[in-house]
């Protein structure tokens, strides 16, 4: 893209900085009015800069709350957590039980720590922005990185370097039997029922006081890129692509979660899956109709994480970052 060599269609995670740029097709040039009723309004309002569609979904997730059910029953744990309080204890007891276990696997590492991070403040009644500003630095932001420092360094309930700790490690230790709970989506569900090693359960995440549930999700972007004679192509290839049978079999086949509402219908088939589909519809995204969220982003994984060490300041860390973001936007 910067070569001046832009693909026709490009899947990525983010598509805002295009669209500013007039890079991109928007959906009124390139989307049938069929396929585009069909989408989740949660993924529109995502894909959607400056009232115009530019970054349309080809698949999505939602994260749950995972929990090893056989060390629950060793530690005397009843049930999955549904306050802060109640994580923090059961993450005690489970990492009480010795032979290298933990109560809680915490990815902070440079992979996805915006998705860390997000799943916890979201429950805690922080977010990104709010009424268009950048709120990084928010009260509720420094409680919630405060809370998942306490984690890690006093209450050590976590592996070592949470911080440096990817999501694939993450899983890597839940899938072992060596972790207590960990958040993750569809396709860990599927790994854990292939490898039947892990006996685990899905809950919605715990939330600061006991309230309703909010669930982090992501979705990646089909987005064309205007380029002499390619628009009637781009077209047929979209109109190809959310045909019902292509994309909820291709989804489907990949392990992930629908974009569509007709793929809420097909998906509810599978009782494994209802735990993620039944948020589907009022999902809560990172900002990524912001055309400076993906280098904020960027950011956010490389130094986020650094809170969570044991001399790390969180309300610094996210001091900075929203320096970060007022002085990019």
């Amino acid at each position: 893209v910067q070569n001046n060599q832009p693909p026709d269609i490009l899947n990525l995670n983010v598509y805002a900085s295009y669209a500013k740029d007039g890079l991109l097709w928007s959906a009124d040039d390139v989307l049938s009015d069929a396929a585009k009723n069909d989408l989740l309004d949660a993924f529109v309002k995502s894909g959607t800069y400056q009232g115009k569609l530019y970054g349309m979904p080809d698949l999505s997730s939602a994260r749950a709350f995972f929990y090893n059910k056989d060390l629950f029953a060793k530690a005397g744990i009843a049930a999955p957590p549904k306050t802060w309080a109640e994580f923090e204890d059961a993450a005690k007891k489970i990492t009480a039980l010795g032979n290298g276990t933990v109560g809680y696997a915490m990815p902070l590492g440079p992979e996805e720590a915006q998705g860390e991070f997000s799943i916890w403040t979201f429950n805690n009644g922080g977010d990104w922005k709010a009424d268009g500003k950048w709120t990084i630095n928010s009260a509720k932001n420094i409680e919630t990185l405060t809370f998942m420092k306490k984690l890690a360094v006093e209450d050590k309930v976590t592996h070592n370097n949470p911080g440096k700790t990817n999501r694939a490690d993450a899983f890597d230790l839940f899938k072992s039997g060596k972790a207590g709970m960990v958040v993750g989506f569809s396709p860990l569900a599927g790994a854990l029922d292939a490898d039947k090693k892990v006996n685990y359960g899905v809950a919605p995440m715990p939330t600061k006081d006991g309230g309703a549930p909010q669930t982090f999700g992501v979705t990646d972007y089909l987005m064309a890129f205007k380029k002499p004679g390619n628009q009637e192509a781009v077209k047929a290839f979209y109109d190809l692509y959310y045909q019902k049978d292509q994309v909820n079999t291709f989804i489907k086949k990949e392990g992930f979660l629908p974009v569509t509402k007709s793929g809420l219908e097909v998906f509810a088939a599978d009782p494994k899956l209802k735990v993620y589909l039944d948020t589907l519809p009022n999902i809560h995204l990172t900002p990524t109709d912001d055309p400076t969220w993906d280098k904020i982003k960027l950011a956010v994984q490389q130094n986020i994480g650094a809170a969570t060490a044991p001399n790390g300041d969180p309300k610094a860390v996210l001091d900075g970052l929203q320096k970060t973001a007022e002085t990019t936007s």
